[in-house]
């Protein structure tokens, strides 16, 4: 594991470099850790062709886990990524994100496209989120944070969704920091999200996915699609949002399709 410690408020931020090739930075969503990219299939994919630099998100995995809302705030996350590039000698690098890491891609290639060679979005929106946390989850999640932690979290989720989450997905959630996650949800909610405006400057080479069943995300990022000059969506069908990852096959193939037809572009 390595290191790379924020500019601003010296966070420590965890990443792992796996394989050799272009370098591909993957980040995960909301709650979760590195982990998944490896758990779900993605490290064993593409390891061969890319050299992977997987992040934990501040607040999130075996990076640092402040506990106050202002320490989420976007710019912060940003100063993060850059610092993994710059820690990692990393000039520009190709993008990967899922869920939240999405929106930290989107605002990536808005604020710092020179850093991108290009950007995928899984599941992501660059729209404002207030209201998603609990969409995504559960109305009582705050207070479940508050009460027990990740535990109560997981048992709330799973009990309002009638679903039981799989292990990996388990173990990175209760993995977390409770009172770290709650700050970071509340950020999240407060943050205003980017305006069409921003979306049409990005000319960076992008490709947008999105389930079927995932009905804002897909319709997010089919419009940004529509009005971002180098962008492409692909629909994943029947996939809701927390499956837009797994199981890797059906996401893998149009995803090293597009990173091969951009690496090629750029030779």
């Amino acid at each position: 594991m390595s290191e790379a410690f924020n500019p601003v408020d010296n966070t420590r931020i965890a990443f792992t470099e796996v394989g050799d090739g272009v370098p591909l930075v993957l980040v995960h969503g909301s709650a979760l850790s590195r982990a998944i990219w490896r758990g779900f299939g993605y490290v064993k994919a593409l390891r061969d062709e890319y050299r992977l630099i997987l992040v934990d998100l501040r607040g999130h995995g075996l990076s640092d886990k402040p506990h106050r809302q202002a320490d989420y705030r976007m710019q912060l996350v940003l100063d993060d990524l850059l610092a993994v590039f710059d820690t990692a000698g990393v000039d520009r690098a190709h993008f990967m994100g899922y869920s939240f890491g999405a929106r930290a891609g989107f605002s990536l290639a808005a604020s710092h496209p020179e850093r991108l060679l290009s950007f995928v979005s899984a599941g992501g929106t660059y729209r404002t989120p207030a209201g998603s946390v609990a969409a995504l989850f559960f109305d009582d999640y705050d207070a479940a944070l508050g009460s027990g932690g990740m535990r109560a979290f997981v048992d709330g989720w799973e009990k309002s969704a009638g679903i039981t989450l799989d292990p990996a997905t388990t173990a990175a959630f209760l993995a977390n920091d409770g009172e770290a996650i709650r700050a970071y949800f509340r950020q999240v909610e407060a943050e205003p999200g980017l305006d069409d405006e921003r979306i049409r400057a990005i000319s960076t080479p992008t490709l947008l996915l999105a389930g079927t069943d995932d009905r804002q995300r897909y319709l997010d990022s089919e419009h940004a699609a529509a009005i971002m000059p180098n962008a492409r969506f692909v629909a994943l069908p029947g996939r809701g949002h927390g499956d837009t990852l797994r199981p890797s096959t059906g996401v893998i193939e149009p995803v090293r399709e597009f990173l091969a037809s951009v690496d090629r572009a750029s030779a």
